[in-house]
């Protein structure tokens, strides 16, 4: 962990010219990657000026070169976009700071990595949607991110986490760890092991599409959480997309189907009791609602035909890694008690069999949609 203290504060902030009065340093939000402090200064003329100051972690992200190539390159193409299309650009994406000497990032005597933003005031973050309208916005301002960066070159980006949404890479991973079955576990999860032989053929659905040429690469934010988008504290709008060390090129509806397999059901990642484990279609269908008005007919009719792909390949790809993981020990995914992997990839192939009870009409509200947006 990387700590803000006296001595790498001064480091920083003389990196990036702050001179004004520190009032407050403070440790900041709940991710588990990245150390965040929000730090609020009274400039030279009595402006209080809010940043976020955050270590960017090189064990998970081994690049910081590139990862802050892609940070800076799309945040500084949405802010041109915004104030094109008349919007706030302080508001509606982050603004990235650089150095003194125009870096994207600094090292502090310790060699760990910092970058600094503005710190976007009067918003609120949120882990769980309490309402159906907050679903909606998330998907809305997903959408709008899509469709602001349409006409980006997604190949001037870099992978930083290497055939990250690749279910074929996926699926072979799993199979080179059930072979090994180093923990001895494959027969505690037999059930689980058929049913990713079942789906076998559904790995290389997205991957042929875009080998193929049907699908598109894009510029994609990949961790489509409820929790990476800004809220308006007052009104509950959707105001900015956040977290953005994983945009890189990639297929729109695995943005779209990250977010229905993490949002469109009532229960826990890991939970033990698969009666409480629903797809729930009137979920899918605002969020589906609120993505197609955000992405305002950016998206081909491919892509359209695709997005019940998307919810389904990400749902099984990440039951996958769940269940790859538990094979090979825990190794990747942090657990707190025994079996807590396999408890998430069952739930995450409950939610793909539910999908697949409800196929014809997730793809029939998206076509239903498509008519009325």
């Amino acid at each position: 962990m990387a700590r803000l203290d006296e001595v790498v504060a001064k480091e920083v902030f003389e990196a990036y010219g702050f001179q004004g009065e520190v009032l407050e340093k403070i440790p900041f939000g709940s991710g588990h990657i990245n150390d965040t402090y929000r730090v609020t200064m009274k400039e030279a003329d009595g402006r209080i000026t809010k940043y976020i100051v955050q270590n960017i972690n090189t064990n998970a992200f081994k690049n910081p070169d590139q990862l802050m190539h892609n940070v800076m390159s799309v945040t500084d193409y949405l802010r041109r976009e915004i104030a094109k299309n008349g919007g706030d650009p302080e508001r509606e994406t982050l603004h990235m700071l650089r150095t003194k000497d125009g870096g994207n990032y600094t090292r502090d005597h310790n060699g760990d990595v910092w970058r600094s933003y503005i710190f976007v005031d009067h918003t609120i973050c949120l882990m769980k949607a309490e309402t159906p309208e907050l679903f909606y916005e998330s998907a809305r301002t997903f959408g709008r991110f899509q469709r602001m960066l349409r006409d980006f070159p997604a190949e001037t980006l870099y992978e930083t986490i290497e055939r990250f949404h690749d279910t074929e890479n996926r699926l072979a991973n799993f199979k080179k760890a059930l072979e090994e079955d180093k923990m001895g576990r494959a027969a505690q999860c037999a059930e689980q092991i058929a049913f990713v032989k079942e789906h076998e053929a559904d790995c290389s659905v997205a991957m042929n599409a875009l080998r193929e040429g049907k699908l598109p690469l894009r510029v994609t934010h990949n961790d489509t959480k409820l929790n990476n988008v800004l809220m308006d504290e007052k009104t509950g709008e959707g105001i900015c997309v956040i977290d953005l060390d994983t945009v890189m090129p990639g297929l729109s509806i695995n943005d779209f189907g990250d977010s229905i397999r993490f949002g469109a059901n009532h229960c826990e990642e890991d939970e033990n009791d698969m009666s409480k484990v629903q797809f729930d279609l009137p979920l899918y269908e605002i969020y589906t609602k609120g993505f197609l008005e955000g992405t305002g007919g950016s998206l081909t009719e491919a892509e359209l035909e695709y997005l019940p792909w998307g919810a389904k390949l990400m749902t099984l790809e990440c039951g996958i890694r769940f269940l790859t993981d538990y094979l090979e020990g825990d190794v990747y995914f942090k657990i707190s008690r025994p079996d807590q992997n396999l408890d998430r990839c069952r739930t995450q192939f409950k939610l793909v069999s539910d999908m697949e009870e409800n196929w014809e009409a997730m793809n029939e509200i998206v076509q239903g949609l498509c008519k009325k947006i």
